[in-house]
């Protein structure tokens, strides 16, 4: 039976009372683990989220929880993002509005309630603090502490001993190791997802000025080093070698080495990745076996690195008596690039070493003998007394991994106002009550990747059960992580029921080529399988050409 709340759940702020599954569902589109929550999530990820919003001035130390920040919140398990803290971002940052931040990062969901401004929101020393952050996101050429954190990953997992020789204390002191590393690596992600925002700004508003509103997605497409792609590219690559070969086995052991950390719902300790389950990165690679060599993503990406270009000369054409103009533009494109890569890796980064916690875990539940999903029940203030009495706790974790996995039968709402409603009263997955499409019918999203395509819809729930998507078909999704890039490569366009301008799905189809739209309200409920739709990625559209 479903509890009136979890065992790892948040109260809900007051002050900040506006919560929302937007963009959270990217990172953790399940419900946390215990372990995981307790060992990576409040200790260190969230710890870096809450320095992030000081240093660049978002709010002050005062006006944040010491140890449960009000940057998010944890309900039934789920990840919530809190969104009165972006908007306060909005409202504090000079030359943004909370109704940009809402566009930004939320998406166009019905259910975002309107902001309401209240006299403490008004800041003049925040608002001065956040505008040198504008400054130095806007000048930046580099982001070389990414590349230190980067070195600091590869390192974490280079030095990762033989943990089946470990005993169960130092495999304990393995995972807490990271605490500092993953606050530090957060705080950085965080202040690089904001910084894609100024950027985009300047061009959005350039493009409004030549009456032209999705040229900045082709100003954004193509952009080079986001590493979030380069996993889909090395699967590519082995998708043309035959599954037999020595050649196909040597790079599929370097690929597992290089990238093994990613997987779905990969930032929870307790999921698989393609290192503990290889079959979930074979099965992506026999799903590109039967795309054309057309579909090749760098082949894909040259064309659409040309059309950036144009695009680029356009607008340098447009404003060439105007130097100050022209100097935004520069300005705002190089930052724009840089942070939008920037963005996946960050989250690299952390995901790397998230894995190595994750190794550490899987150790442990070897050594005492539970499985790998009931150790991931344990809460991190237990796990000194665990390894000194495993065994106490076994009938403890069974019932709370029942518990826990109830959860997953929840539908968390889309948005949390104030009072978190009890999870008895949450509705079930699948009890949907959205309305199937009829043909003619269009379909309207955010603008994710330019161009168009008319295909097949397939609507696929899981990356690891992804053969029933056929090569040029539309893949329609709940949601995407880096666990589904491999799936763009053979289909031919991307609509995604949630989302925004820096979504993960957005960044990544802009590289591999292809037209997305987010934030698709019930995209999969609403489109049938086999359906053929025409995907606008320019105008956020998915018109529904006829039904199967």
């Amino acid at each position: 039976m479903v509890p009136e709340r979890w065992i790892t759940d948040w109260e809900s702020s007051p002050k900040l009372p506006v919560y929302t599954r937007a963009n959270a569902g990217e990172v953790l589109p399940d419900p946390c683990s215990p372990l995981c929550w307790t060992v990576v999530w409040e200790p260190g990820v969230i710890m870096g989220w809450r320095d992030s919003q000081i240093s660049a001035g978002t709010m002050d130390d005062h006006e944040l929880h010491p140890t449960r920040p009000e940057v998010i919140g944890h309900f039934g398990g789920y990840l919530f993002i809190n969104g009165s803290t972006a908007r306060l971002f909005g409202a504090r940052g000079p030359g943004l509005s909370p109704e940009m931040i809402d566009a930004t990062y939320f998406g166009s969901h019905p259910d975002v309630p309107p902001y309401v401004a209240e006299p403490w929101h008004d800041s003049p020393a925040n608002t001065a603090k956040l505008g040198e952050w504008m400054m130095r996101a806007m000048t930046a050429e580099s982001l070389d502490h990414l590349l230190v954190d980067r070195a600091d990953a590869n390192e974490a997992r280079a030095s990762r001993p033989n943990l089946s020789e470990l005993d169960e204390t130092a495999l304990v002191g393995r995972m807490r190791s990271f605490t500092a590393l993953l606050r530090r690596m957060f705080e950085h992600h965080l202040d690089t997802t904001a910084g894609t925002s100024i950027g985009l700004g300047v061009l959005g508003t350039i493009a409004a000025a030549l009456g032209d509103p999705s040229l900045t997605l082709m100003l954004m497409t193509s952009i080079g080093d986001v590493d979030s792609a380069a996993p889909s590219r090395a699967m590519w690559a082995m998708s043309r070698l035959p599954a037999e070969s020595a050649e196909f086995r040597t790079r599929f052991s370097d690929f597992i080495r290089e990238f093994g950390s990613r997987g779905p719902n990969e930032w929870d300790i307790r999921s698989d990745t393609w290192e503990t389950k290889p079959e979930l990165a074979v099965v992506l690679i026999d799903a590109m076996r039967g795309a054309s060599d057309s579909e090749n993503p760098v082949g894909r990406d040259s064309k659409n690195t040309a059309l950036r270009e144009d695009a680029e000369a356009r607008v340098r054409t447009a404003f060439a008596d105007q130097p100050e103009v022209l100097a935004q533009f520069e300005l705002g494109l190089r930052s724009a690039h840089l942070y939008l890569a920037g963005r996946e890796r960050a989250k690299t980064n952390i995901i790397k070493v998230v894995h190595e916690v994750r190794m550490a875990a899987h150790a442990l539940a070897a050594r005492s003998g539970y499985t790998r999903s009931q150790i991931c029940m344990l809460l991190a203030d237990e796990l000194d007394a665990f390894v000194t009495g495993p065994d106490e706790f076994r009938a403890r974790l069974a019932q709370r991994e029942r518990q826990y996995m109830e959860l997953f039968e929840l539908e968390p709402p889309f948005i949390v106002n104030g009072v978190v409603p009890p999870l008895t009263s949450w509705a079930r997955k699948g009890e949907s009550r959205a309305t199937i499409v009829a043909a003619g019918e269009v379909l309207s999203g955010m603008p994710g990747a330019p161009g168009t395509y008319t295909g097949r819809a397939r609507v696929i729930r899981d990356p690891a059960d992804p053969l029933a998507l056929e090569p040029g078909e539309v893949l329609i999704a709940p949601f995407t992580d880096p666990a589904w890039t491999p799936l763009f490569v053979p289909a031919g366009a991307v609509v995604v029921n949630v989302g925004a301008v820096v979504s993960h799905a957005i960044i990544v189809s802009r590289e591999l080529g292809m037209p997305c739209v987010v934030s698709v309200t019930d995209a999969t409920e609403r489109i049938p399988d086999g359906a053929v739709v025409t995907v606008d990625g320019a105008s956020g559209t998915v018109a529904i050409v006829s039904l199967p």
